[in-house]
């Protein structure tokens, strides 16, 4: 029987594609995926550092893994992702965590078989953490469990070094991918049924300032284009310092390139802004927001936002939610602000700190407002049929389809259990509009051809 694996993912889509990617080499290696950890021969841990939330939890887990070990002394236990690049992470877990056998980062998880093979000879926790970055390697293997959906990296690791942010520490600087084994990747891609592209990066609007000749994210995205069978172009995560005006109208021109624009504002002061160094004062994000929706008619927009930054004065917060009932978002991820050890950040928090429970009750304010503005924007969209991406069934009702439209709202369908539509593109006419979810009903037979965005003809099988 072939060995087992089981790949716990913490964090965002840059660790899920990581994921995909050591998968793919363990099944070159002839291990098998299990769905379950108590089942597996080896069990990896991609861990993400850019919460505290996130940190304790990937922690309970080594911690929980230490019983299953006892109980299967062959089991082999890896620490990889951001938070192995932290220094305080692998003292941890040489001192509270030593039934873990192999600890590895962001820099050098291509390097998982020769990994393996060296943590067998071990009697302690082998550590081979890269502290710095290499040259981006191409043509890795990937396990994919999506049947529509794909990720693509196109730049790795950050240069803007906000203040609060410890991902250029655990991700190295920004290294760009070229576009030709970008292309060649998205058409294989294509060819084996992926409809939907994300393209993948800490800040994709840097992509190609590194390359010579230089290019940049609207180069890449009008190349994609081209490419038969790719239905919807999606990109994350934008900075807004660097969402140029020539992006907007690619945007705004393609017949590919979603409609949904998700720029983190972060805090709607000023003066925050300045002291978490995102180059970008409130007047020059709302002037690009201007342009963004003057451009983009049917733009669906997204953000996310820290509350408690460091010395965040309530009249700073009152600035923030000016700001989110001026741009009025279709969704905001909002967060406490967590301190990441090592950020200039995490040293004005024992100087200046904002109270828990006012950062708490800052929160539910911003969280209450947000969902007013979303469930407005949503009952915008009662009557009018949209074109959805089925996922697959709900989690909560096995007689329902849940899909995404082309602006990531979710949308609920009821299901006919005589056609299996996981992966396809329906007509979707919008009868419900809640604050986190539309619903509605199919209208004919699934689409064929380019995937349309809104108030248009749909063309039928």
């Amino acid at each position: 029987m072939p060995e087992k694996y089981f790949i716990k993912t913490y964090g965002c889509q840059m660790n899920e594609r990581d994921t995909e990617i050591m998968a793919g080499q363990l099944d070159e290696l002839g291990y098998s995926p299990t769905p379950h950890d108590y089942d597996a021969d080896l069990i990896i841990i991609n861990t993400c550092a850019v919460r505290g939330s996130a940190e304790q939890h990937a922690f309970g887990y080594i911690g929980q893994l230490k019983q299953l070990k006892e109980q299967h002394p062959d089991l082999k236990l890896a620490v990889a992702g951001c938070m192995a690049q932290e220094p305080g992470t692998v003292a941890w877990i040489k001192r509270y965590a030593p039934h873990v056998d192999l600890v590895f980062g962001t820099h050098n998880l291509h390097q998982l078989p020769r990994l393996l093979d060296e943590a067998e000879e071990h009697q302690e926790t082998l550590v081979d953490v890269w502290k710095t970055a290499g040259d981006v390697v191409e043509h890795l293997p990937s396990h994919r469990n999506d049947g529509v959906r794909a990720f693509v990296n196109i730049i790795y690791g950050c240069d803007k070094f906000c203040t609060y942010c410890i991902v250029p520490f655990t991700r190295g600087k920004e290294r760009s991918r070229n576009i030709t084994p970008i292309f060649e990747e998205v058409k294989a891609l294509a060819q084996e049924g992926y409809q939907d592209i994300t393209v993948l990066g800490q800040n994709v609007n840097s992509y190609g300032h590194d390359l010579d000749p230089q290019v940049d994210l609207a180069d890449l995205l009008q190349t994609l284009e081209r490419i038969d069978g790719v239905r919807w172009l999606r990109y994350t995560t934008s900075h807004p310092r660097d969402f140029s005006q020539r992006l907007i109208d690619t945007i705004a021109e393609s017949k590919k390139i979603t409609h949904h624009v998700h720029l983190p504002v972060q805090s709607g002061s000023s003066g925050i802004l300045k002291r978490m160094n995102r180059k970008y004062t409130k007047e020059q994000y709302l002037d690009l927001i201007d342009r963004v929706k003057q451009a983009i008619d049917d733009v669906s927009l997204t953000t996310d936002i820290i509350v408690g930054f460091p010395g965040e004065s309530e009249a700073d917060f009152a600035e923030t939610l000016d700001l989110v009932k001026t741009v009025r978002y279709d969704a905001a991820f909002t967060f406490i602000y967590s301190p990441r050890e090592g950020t200039p950040a995490a040293r004005w928090e024992g100087r200046d700190p904002v109270p828990n429970p006012v950062k708490k009750e800052r929160l539910n304010r911003l969280m209450e407002l947000q969902y007013q503005i979303s469930w407005e924007a949503n009952q915008k969209l009662l009557g009018l049929t949209e074109p959805v991406l089925i996922e697959g069934l709900s989690r909560k009702d096995p007689n329902v389809w849940a899909g995404r439209t082309q602006s990531n709202k979710v949308v609920l369908v009821n299901r006919d259990a005589r056609e299996d539509l996981i992966d396809r593109f329906v007509a979707v006419r919008i009868e419900t509009a809640k604050t986190f979810y539309l619903g509605g009903v199919q209208v004919g037979a699934p689409l064929s051809g380019p995937a349309p965005r809104r108030r248009v003809e749909l063309p039928l099988l």
